[in-house]
């Protein structure tokens, strides 16, 4: 009994220690949460959706993770880049889009919890974006006719349009994933490297008014312990996240296991769009890049592009 009693309080020692430990090294701003200050980024092999090679698998052991890493990745050559119509294959080219020297997918796939994650979708359990509602599909029809239609620079999508490219929630695009946050006690700022988009988070505030729409929405900050809970609504349907609408809604949670990491968790919840809520998760790693200026706007030739085939495509139809 004697020795039961005396493994027990040894066991509550150690787990208070190492928790105790763990809140030590955790960086903390004069106020007495954790700084998540600096910049991060979320490059990584782990794809937003699992492949279906490891369906059923949503962590690999080490050895089974270093061999996936080995192999020649080029995941952006192989299907369009997120959102957007900017490259095809055709015979092994990719084309319409930048070199493949331009994607930034890092070198290994994301670890969580110790173990490497096959998908950032953790929530459903097969690692897939849910189905699409009827009404959704018809949008992506819809827009997928304006832009190869288009008669205006305003059937074209946000992004072609240098308006907004970073999202909410935040996921791995094919360059330019790194991010800046600042942090007071009434706001936290997060500086998108892609088209420069800063969210100003605003602490223990309530929503603006339903009638105004941001292109990354209305974002309002609250602490759960060491969590910091981020609640977005109020979106643009133009811009809104995976072809949402005004409806959807938005909570990211960040919190900083240690000094080099930020461990990022999102629902997305849209019933306009998607069959049910979803959920990301996956690590943020410090990096000592710089962020530089991403000047989409200079020397944008894609809305020309677009305009302009558009209009061949119709003259050719037109002389069948």
């Amino acid at each position: 009994m004697i020795n039961r009693l005396r493994t027990r309080i040894a066991t509550l020692a150690l787990l208070f220690s190492a928790s105790f430990t763990a809140q030590a090294q955790t960086p903390r701003t004069p106020d007495g949460h954790p700084d998540l200050q600096g910049t991060w980024t979320i490059n990584t092999l782990t794809p937003l959706e699992r492949p279906a090679e490891f369906a059923g698998k949503p962590t690999l052991s080490d050895e089974e993770a270093l061999a996936y890493e080995k192999r020649d990745h080029n995941p952006f050559s192989e299907r369009d880049l997120p959102g957007e119509s900017l490259a095809r294959v055709q015979e092994g080219n990719a084309i319409g889009a930048g070199d493949s020297e331009m994607w930034e997918t890092g070198s290994a796939l994301a670890r969580v919890d110790g173990l490497k994650r096959t998908s950032m979708i953790v929530d459903p359990p097969d690692g897939k974006i849910p189905a699409l509602t009827p009404e959704a599909k018809q949008r992506a029809a819809a827009r997928r006719a304006n832009r190869d239609q288009a008669d205006s620079v305003k059937d074209l999508s946000p992004k072609e349009r240098c308006l907004a490219y970073s999202t909410v929630p935040m996921v791995q695009q094919a360059y330019n994933n790194n991010y800046q946050i600042v942090q007071t006690p009434g706001y936290v700022m997060i500086l998108g490297e892609m088209i420069h988009d800063a969210r100003i988070i605003r602490m223990n505030a309530t929503h603006t008014s339903q009638s105004v729409h941001q292109w990354l929405g209305d974002s309002t900050g609250s602490w759960e312990g060491d969590t910091l809970v981020i609640d977005t609504t109020n979106f643009k349907s133009q811009g809104a996240f995976r072809g949402g609408t005004e409806n959807l809604h938005v909570v990211e949670r960040l919190s900083r296991p240690d000094a080099d990491t930020l461990l990022y968790r999102a629902t997305i919840d849209d019933p306009a769009t998607f069959s049910k809520p979803w959920t990301i998760e996956y690590p943020l790693t410090a990096t000592t890049d710089r962020i530089f200026e991403y000047a989409c706007h200079e020397g944008n030739s894609w809305v020309e592009s677009r305009l302009t085939a558009a209009r061949k495509a119709e003259a050719a139809a037109g002389a069948r």
